[in-house]
């Protein structure tokens, strides 16, 4: 199940938290933290908008970009053997380790809804 919902064309990520017995969304993708509460699903979206709107006028104000620049560059780490396996698979395909990586990638974000 994936716990993710776009609001005003923000993705946030949503969990429960039966401590309080609400649910809890956290916006992906913000140059800081914008987190939201409700008992349901229509009162968190709402919520999620009332908080991304402050979150972007806050943003506004204080003259910072609100949202976060991917450069498309991370560091992994991964077990040794996996590494040297990928490493053979992309020589003897002809294609670079990168390559190899990111259409792998490519291929597991196709298959999760």
């Amino acid at each position: 199940m994936m716990n993710l919902i776009e609001i005003n064309n923000v993705k946030a990520f949503i969990q429960y938290d039966p401590d309080i017995d609400m649910f809890r969304g956290e916006f992906i993708g913000l140059n800081g933290s914008a987190d939201f509460y409700a008992d349901n699903i229509k009162a968190l979206k709402k919520e999620g908008e009332l908080s991304l709107k402050i979150f972007i006028e806050m943003c506004q104000e204080d003259q910072v970009e609100p949202y976060k620049k991917f450069s498309g560059k991370f560091n992994i780490r991964i077990k040794p053997k996996l590494h040297e396996k990928i490493v053979a698979i992309s020589k003897a395909q002809m294609i670079s380790l990168n390559e190899f990586i990111n259409d792998a990638i490519e291929n597991k974000l196709a298959n999760v809804s």
